[in-house]
């Protein structure tokens, strides 16, 4: 369905107040800058910020929809004999090579995870969307697996490629915050990539492949 233009403006509103706000937070702080400055700075009212943005941390996070989704999406996309944590693995593998923003390879990152780490609301939001995008990653497991209720294999798995993907996130973080180029972190990350995947085991690699439709 096409996106109508009412729905276009809100959507380009949305993006703006966040795009101030994520500049503001950058050069002052998160704790710092408050709702009404950001609001100011946007030229739109205090309450216009609060209907996009229920919470102020969703303003520097508002990506969260998307990365609670984001292993989900690769699980129901996987290929005909693919597995799940395979389609996992190609996937990040692709955004790695392909020097992506959306695993933190771009030059900006260091500045964005300074601003996490210093404040206390940013890093329990994204503990939280951590959270939820494990238990998204289990119920799609169970779904794509036709598991039986109760059964514990789809939490397992999901625990296993939640630390692939969070072990991933946060050494590319480590590297970044050294002002490493992109290019060179993707390199080692591929390396580190294998390694992962050797230390995961066959129950894992081989869980919900896909039939021939």
């Amino acid at each position: 369905m096409a996106e109508g233009l009412r729905e276009r403006k809100k959507r380009q509103t949305k993006q703006r107040i966040s795009d101030i706000a994520t500049g503001l937070f950058l050069e002052h702080g998160f704790v710092t800058v408050t709702v009404a400055e950001v609001a100011e700075a946007a030229d739109v009212s205090v309450n216009t910020v609060y209907n996009y943005f229920p919470v102020k941390e969703d303003l520097f996070l508002d990506r969260g929809e998307a990365v609670v989704d984001r292993l989900s999406g690769y699980v129901r996309g996987r290929r005909e004999g693919e597995s799940a944590a395979a389609a996992v693995l190609r996937a990040l593998r692709q955004d790695v090579e392909g020097v992506s923003p959306h695993v933190g390879l771009f030059p900006g990152w260091a500045d964005f995870m300074k601003v996490i780490t210093e404040a206390h609301a940013l890093r329990s939001r994204l503990w939280e969307i951590q959270q939820q995008a494990l238990g998204h990653l289990t119920k799609t497991l169970a779904e794509e697996a036709g598991a039986a209720d109760g059964d514990p294999m789809p939490g397992l798995i999901a625990g296993q490629l939640s630390w692939v993907h969070s072990t991933l996130m946060a050494w590319i973080g480590d590297e970044m915050t050294k002002c490493r180029k992109p290019a060179e972190v993707s390199r080692d990350v591929l390396v580190l990539l294998d390694e992962m995947e050797d230390l995961l085991g066959e129950k894992v690699l081989n869980y919900a492949v896909r039939g021939a439709e």
